[in-house]
């Protein structure tokens, strides 16, 4: 790779970077390209060099967002001298511990993005698509390695009970801002252990 293309997709990177920082703080709408430059310490051209609007901007942020989630997921859930059940408890505890704060740090782009985005542009929606579909479909291969080797058990199919929860886990993440507590994380911790027939 020559220094060029080094510095090109640095600058490209530390854009990206910076914008899902300040948008999971003010969302989509509220927060112009301006800022992110500023932010990056780069002119205006340098935006548009890189990405042709500001949708393709957030679609660009979106699939960054979704590849180091799902890299952090395959890890979490390949995650050595644990089993399957723990592997997954482990991730919705993560899930817990970076998401109650009110300053989540970029770490929950879905649930801050998520309805906004949908509504104002396709190309991100369907980015948000591909990107939770990956992230259902992980769970449902983990789920289903668990019941094989025994370490937790389901009603229904792995897929179903992969998408139950986490529609129940996004759900929580914005009832967590709508009350300012922790509780229904606690909930949907409870009913998780449920659905997965664990002890408490």
């Amino acid at each position: 790779m020559t220094t060029s293309t080094t510095e090109t997709n640095d600058v490209r990177e530390s854009i990206l970077a910076n914008g899902q920082r300040i948008m999971a703080g003010k969302g989509f709408s509220a927060v112009g390209i301006n800022e992110i430059l500023t932010a990056s310490g780069v002119p205006k051209g340098s935006f548009y060099h890189y990405f042709g609007s500001k949708d393709a901007f957030g679609e660009a942020l979106l699939e960054s967002y979704f590849e180091d989630y799902l890299a952090d997921l395959d890890a979490t859930l390949s995650a050595p001298g644990l089993n399957m059940a723990q592997r997954l408890m482990g991730y919705w505890q993560n899930w817990q511990e970076t998401q109650s704060s009110l300053d989540c740090q970029g770490k929950c782009l879905t649930v801050k993005l998520g309805a906004e985005v949908a509504d104002l542009s396709e190309t991100m929606r369907l980015a948000l698509k591909r990107g939770t579909a990956g992230i259902i479909d992980r769970l449902a291969r983990a789920i289903e390695a668990g019941v094989a080797e025994g370490s937790l058990s389901v009603d229904d199919t792995p897929d179903a009970a992969a998408q139950s929860l986490y529609h129940l886990w996004l759900g929580a993440s914005v009832m967590v801002k709508v009350v300012r507590n922790d509780q229904p994380f606690e909930m949907a911790m409870r009913a998780t252990r449920q659905i997965l027939h664990l002890p408490r």
